[in-house]
Formats: C-alpha cells, sequence, structure tokens
C-alpha cells in the first residue's frame, strides 16, 4: 500500500520540481488494466538499483491490480546487448509498456523503435536514451556532480589531489556525473585527479570497489591524496580506510544509509568529513507512474531547458556533515525505521511517489 506522507524527508527534497516547458500525454492505445515489463540490466545487489526496482513494485501495488494486471520484471547483470535481448523478450510477451534503466543511451534503440512499431511505450528511467519515442525520467546527474564536485573541492581549500573513483563504465548516469565533475574541475586549477582523469570505474559493485580500495591504499597512493569522490561506493571506502588504520579524507558520495550512518558516527570514525548528493532510487516507482499515465492519455509535463524530448528531470540536493544544519538534516534521514542501509534514503519524489519506508521491503520481499 503507498502512504502519502510529510516530514523530514519532504522537507529534505522540497527543491525537486517538475517543470514544464511543454505538455505531452500518451498513446492511450489500450485499456486498463495494463501490464508493464521492467528492465535493470545491472547492480544486482547495489542498493540503489535493489531499491529501485523495489519501488517499481510499490508503486504497481499502490497502483492496484485494476490498473496495472501484472509487471514482468527481468534483473540481472548483464551488458548493453543483454539488455537489448531483454527488452525484445519483453516485447514479445506483449506488454502495454516497459520501464527500464538503461545500460547505454544508444545501443537499446534498435529494441526500442520495435517497441514503437508495436505500440508499446518505453520509460527510461535514472538514465536517457536517445531514442526519440522513448520518454526519459532521471535524477540530473550533471548537476548531482557539479553539486558534489564543488564541494569537495571547496572542502580541501582549492587544491590538492583527488581519488576520482566513478560507476559503470558506459551507464549514462556516469557519463553525465563524468560531465558534471569536469565542469567544475575547469574552475579549480589547483586540483590534481588521480589514477588520471578519467577516474577508475567500479562498475558500482561493492566487492569491486572493495579491491580497488584496497589495493590503492596498499599502494601507498592514499596517502598521497586530500580528498575522494565516490559515486555511490563511498561506504565500501571508508570501511576499508578505517580498516587500514588511515586518517579519512573529505569525502561526497551519494544519500546512501550506510554512508549517512557514517558521516553521523564521530565515535566510529573519527574526524570523518562527508557530504552526500540526493539521487533518489524511487525513479523506478516514478516511472511506473509515468507509464500509467501515459498509457491513461493523461497530460504530463517536460522540464524545461532539459536538452532533449520526452524528459523529466529531478534535481538532486546535497547534505553534509560539516554544518549543524546539515547533520540535523541527515539524521533525519537515517531515523526513518524499516529501510535497509544499503539504499540511498530520499524515497519521495513529490508530486510522483512517497512512499512508507516500512511498507516499501515488505512489497519487494520474495520478489
Amino acid at each position: 500500500m503507498l502512504i502519502r506522507r510529510a516530514g523530514a524527508l519532504a522537507a529534505v527534497l522540497a527543491g525537486v520540481m517538475l517543470i514544464g516547458a511543454a505538455c505531452q500525454t500518451g498513446p492511450a492505445a489500450n485499456t486498463a488494466p495494463y501490464t508493464l515489463g521492467y528492465s535493470n540490466g545491472g547492480g544486482v545487489g547495489n542498493g540503489f538499483r535493489e531499491e529501485q526496482v523495489c519501488t517499481a513494485r510499490a508503486e504497481v501495488a499502490a497502483l492496484g491490480t485494476d490498473k496495472i494486471a501484472d509487471m514482468r520484471v527481468i534483473h540481472r547483470n548483464t551488458d548493453a546487448a543483454g539488455q537489448l535481448s531483454d527488452l525484445r523478450d519483453l516485447i514479445s510477451a506483449g506488454v502495454d509498456a516497459i520501464v527500464f534503466n538503461p545500460n547505454d543511451p544508444d545501443a537499446l534503440n534498435p529494441a526500442l523503435a520495435e517497441a514503437n512499431t508495436a505500440g508499446i511505450l518505453t520509460v527510461s528511467v535514472d538514465a536517457y536514451v536517445t531514442d526519440a519515442n522513448t520518454w526519459n525520467l532521471y535524477n540530473n546527474q550533471i548537476k548531482y556532480a557539479e553539486l558534489g564536485a564543488k564541494w569537495l573541492f571547496d572542502q580541501i581549500g582549492g587544491e590538492g589531489t583527488v581519488w576520482y573513483t566513478r560507476g559503470l563504465a558506459g551507464h549514462p548516469a556516469d557519463s553525465d556525473r563524468d560531465i558534471g565533475f569536469k565542469n567544475v574541475l575547469k574552475d579549480y586549477p589547483n586540483i590534481t585527479i588521480v589514477p588520471d582523469a578519467n577516474g577508475v570505474h567500479t562498475g558500482w559493485d561493492p566487492a569491486t570497489t572493495t579491491t580497488l580500495a584496497n589495493d590503492f591504499l596498499a599502494s601507498g597512493q592514499y596517502d598521497q591524496i586530500d580528498g575522494i569522490w565516490a559515486s555511490g561506493m563511498g561506504t565500501q571506502i571508508i570501511d576499508a580506510i578505517k580498516a587500514a588504520n588511515k586518517p579519512f579524507v573529505p569525502i561526497a558520495d551519494a544519500d546512501i544509509g550506510a554512508f549517512v550512518k557514517q558521516l553521523l558516527d564521530p565515535a566510529g570514525y573519527p574526524d570523518l568529513v562527508g557530504a552526500a548528493v540526493t539521487n533518489t532510487a524511487s525513479v523506478g516507482g516514478a516511472g511506473v507512474n509515468l507509464a500509467h499515465k501515459l498509457l491513461n492519455g493523461e497530460t504530463v509535463e517536460q522540464t524545461a531547458g532539459a536538452g532533449r524530448p520526452n524528459t523529466i528531470l529531478l534535481d538532486p540536493q546535497l547534505l553534509d556533515n560539516t554544518t549543524e544544519q546539515g547533520r540535523t538534516d541527515l539524521q533525519a534521514w537515517i531515523s526513518v525505521p524499516g529501510m535497509d542501509p544499503l539504499w540511498p534514503l530520499s524515497l519521495e519524489i513529490p508530486g510522483w511517489t512517497t512512499y512508507d519506508p516500512n511498507t516499501v521491503p515488505a512489497t519487494c520481499s520474495g520478489a
């Protein structure tokens, strides 16, 4: 059941707004109840991806069987070619709409064109695709990176060395974050990036990140840096630093529950300074909500100035543990009961999704 509620999370994400430049409506070709497909082609076991799929299931449950009869989910680690095959499987299943997190902005276009020919609505979440007929609903990853990078560079005084760890190579969100990171870097000529200007990819995989962090620490390179860009894997990096008995350096990451708890635990993580940028995984549920609206032929507002058609952008927010207000807001996040500690804590997208964290995991259990 979907529970609409006000509170700390709503206050934190009050700045997330959908700004209409033009209004579009869905095809209304079919009638409810609809059948949906959902494709997630990577990050299995990653808290963000697990929560994203979970909120999609929660939205289906919230809408009810009179609106969504069924949703077939393909949730696995694969490459763009594998996801192309997954999309075609969903097309063959005859679904009314497909919601998906794309592994590549261009490589899925053949299947998306086939879906359009078959009268199947397509909605990309978390990142964009270049197919002209697909709707894109995603967190503004360029702005996400700009917020975190500026905070980090300012925190180390505008000069020094930053270890640049990234996400999944080729994923549109990772590519956009790289654009945002480098947009800000241009204004900080005294910042040096290691291992090189393009960073190192973690694949958004916890085990891979831990190995990379341990190797970095063992090499002695950690002792020469002044800050870390984590892109969602800060928890693993911080734990590796702690296990190596090394002092912490400022770190910018996403709003993962475990990372926020580390920022608010001076006893366990003394002198840790960090910032969390919101990257709500509820785009999964919001994508289902958007697909339902479009299938119903409802009017949907696009974001002004998004740079591509059929696009809705969600604006990120930054909170850090260096101010009293920041710590208070971060504490409000981790005080929410029932949340998996590896999940992002921003469960609300005003106007689209507002989930009770106690019911979302229950919705996903056994799924």
